[in-house]
């Protein structure tokens, strides 16, 4: 979990988007990213695939699964 939570805050600081702007575009209270980032909290799947979408990366990198990005 900790993985995730790392990878989700770097990929959005290379972007220089806020915590706020993500919460947004995935239809959540700012609070509930924190927690992704935080590593309190999981996104569901369809928050997954938009994030992995949205960083143009895979699941698999996301979740630590795998090291390569794409």
């Amino acid at each position: 979990m900790i993985k995730f939570a790392e990878r989700l805050q770097e990929l959005r600081r290379e972007r220089h988007v806020t915590q706020k702007s993500m919460a947004e575009f995935l239809g959540i209270q700012m609070r509930s990213y924190q927690s992704y980032e935080g590593g309190d909290r999981r996104p569901d799947y369809e928050k997954l695939v938009a994030l992995a979408d949205y960083f143009g990366v895979t699941t698999d990198y996301l979740l630590g699964r795998s090291d390569q990005r794409g």
